[in-house]
């Protein structure tokens, strides 16, 4: 299992800092506290660290002097301030200095969360080898040996180190963001700051502000200036995933950043030149989508100087037998069980399915074989249970799913319902939200780790539905 990220936590306010450290702990990591910030900058010099969060103001050294020379030294070390209201111009400029983020007080306790997450996937992502071939190593990797991979490796190899645009292209579930992450460890940006975004799971209304950043009174709720991923990536590289989700409005906006080379924030009139490499990665079918008019024609050849297709595993089989070697490593330590040999009849068998979902879909049916087996040899008939219980369960939900649809689709054609998109969408919310916050038993962390969200994004769909949890055990309250 992997160990706990270690946060260094900068705060002289004994009691702040007291509390502060017992929510992080609280989340699992470990948490160093440090009250002057020439002691924290000794600190990280002599010690690793995941995560920096420092207050702007301390004694010994300021906090903008330690950004700037904890950015010096660890250029891929996020850093984190927290700061009063007096202070957001001198944040902005920290941030620009290469802080990674900053939280103006008063905070929640779950925005804090949620921010040092954010960060620590970051920095893993930025300081984590990420090997191919045929490693068995136990952190994120690029698996297989067929020929197909190799020409990968090559491609790889060939554009990593290039000042160009590369757009990433393949079915859910290749692997997309590893191909990213190997190009921006193999160039010469491996030392500066790699952000992605992934511009599916970010709301329309919002992504313009996630990528541009925005100024105070930009729109409502917009209480305070923020900077963008533009920014954040500055000097370093910026992954755009499911870029083929991006509005007609932010296609325009992308197009002019990548041609000038300059952002404006939302609400703002200055132009801020930023120097980022842009990796985007989509499964859509980009040329269909410019002839529909859903994607900019411009804006697709601006994105793929260099195209890098990512092959689906039913194209290469004979990756299959060393990928599931991997998950079996990987998830027997995870899980905690004794780690599995596995049949030769069973890998045929895996070899010879058509995984539609791809590496992804592969992952999951060897994890839920190791637990079906439990440390013991893994034959074809537990690849068989896995797969039969997968595809039984299918079915009967998208039976009944294509029934609610085309009900509703039925009573909006009568003129019997209306804004049948956002009834749908809003239902369905509320039945998951609800089911996982009861089957959590009112714990909004665990739920909001099941359903993939942020804790943010939890809590306002519990308000929002009426849904009030009998108990719940995550931090709470301002700070």
């Amino acid at each position: 299992m992997s160990s706990p990220a270690n946060v260094l936590l900068i705060e002289d306010d004994a009691s702040a800092a007291s509390a502060l450290r017992r929510v992080l702990a609280d989340e699992g990591y470990h948490v160093t506290v440090v009250g002057r910030g020439d002691d924290a900058l000794s600190r990280s010099e002599a010690n690793v660290f995941d995560v920096v969060v420092t207050d702007l103001r301390l004694p010994g050294l300021d906090g903008m002097e330690l950004v700037r020379r904890l950015h010096a030294a660890r250029p891929r070390l996020p850093i984190i301030l927290m700061t009063a209201h007096g202070t957001t111009d001198t944040a902005i400029e920290a941030t620009k200095q290469g802080a990674y983020d900053y939280l103006l007080k008063p905070f929640e306790m779950e925005e804090l969360i949620e921010l040092v997450a954010k960060a620590c996937a970051s920095s893993r992502f930025m300081s984590e080898p990420l090997e191919m071939g045929d490693s068995l190593t136990p952190h994120d990797a690029i698996i297989g040996n067929s020929r197909l991979m190799q020409e990968l490796y090559k491609e790889i190899g060939r554009v990593a180190a290039k000042p160009v645009t590369v757009l990433v292209r393949g079915e859910t579930g290749t692997g997309k963001e590893l191909v990213a992450r190997a190009l921006y460890q193999y160039s010469d940006r491996a030392n500066a700051p790699f952000v992605a975004v992934n511009c599916a799971a970010i709301p329309e209304t919002l992504l313009e502000s996630e990528l541009f950043g925005h100024e105070r009174g930009a729109f409502t709720g917009a209480d305070m200036r923020r900077i963008g991923r533009f920014e954040q990536a500055n000097g370093g590289t910026l992954f755009l995933d499911e870029i083929g989700d991006l509005s007609l409005s932010t296609q325009a906006k992308l197009l002019r950043v990548l041609q000038e080379k300059c952002i404006q924030r939302l609400g703002g009139k200055e132009t801020i030149s930023v120097n980022v490499r842009v990796i985007a990665a989509t499964h859509r079918d980009l040329e269909t989508a410019i002839k529909e008019k859903l994607f900019r024609e411009d804006l697709f050849y601006r994105l793929s100087v260099v195209i890098i297709a990512v092959p689906s595993l039913r194209l290469r089989p004979e990756d299959i037998p060393i990928l599931v070697k991997y998950f079996i490593q990987r998830y027997s330590a995870e899980l905690g069980i004794p780690q599995s040999s596995i049949q030769a009849e069973a890998v045929q068998l895996l070899q010879s399915q058509p995984w539609p979902g791809n590496v992804r879909e592969l992952e999951n049916v060897v994890r839920q074989t190791l637990l079906l087996a439990r440390g013991y040899v893994i034959g074809a008939d537990h690849i068989r249970r896995v797969l039969a219980r997968t595809a039984q369960s299918l079915p009967g939900a998208e039976e009944a799913l294509t029934g609610y649809v085309t009900e509703l689709l039925a009573n909006a054609q009568n003129g019997k319902a209306g804004c049948i998109y956002t009834r749908a969408i809003e239902n369905v919310e509320r039945e998951l939200f609800g089911q996982a916050i009861n089957l959590a038993h009112g714990n909004q962390a665990k739920a909001a780790r099941w359903l993939g969200v942020s804790r943010l994004t939890m809590r306002e769909k519990l308000n929002r539905f009426g849904l009030h949890p009998s108990q719940d055990k995550t931090a709470s309250g301002q700070w």
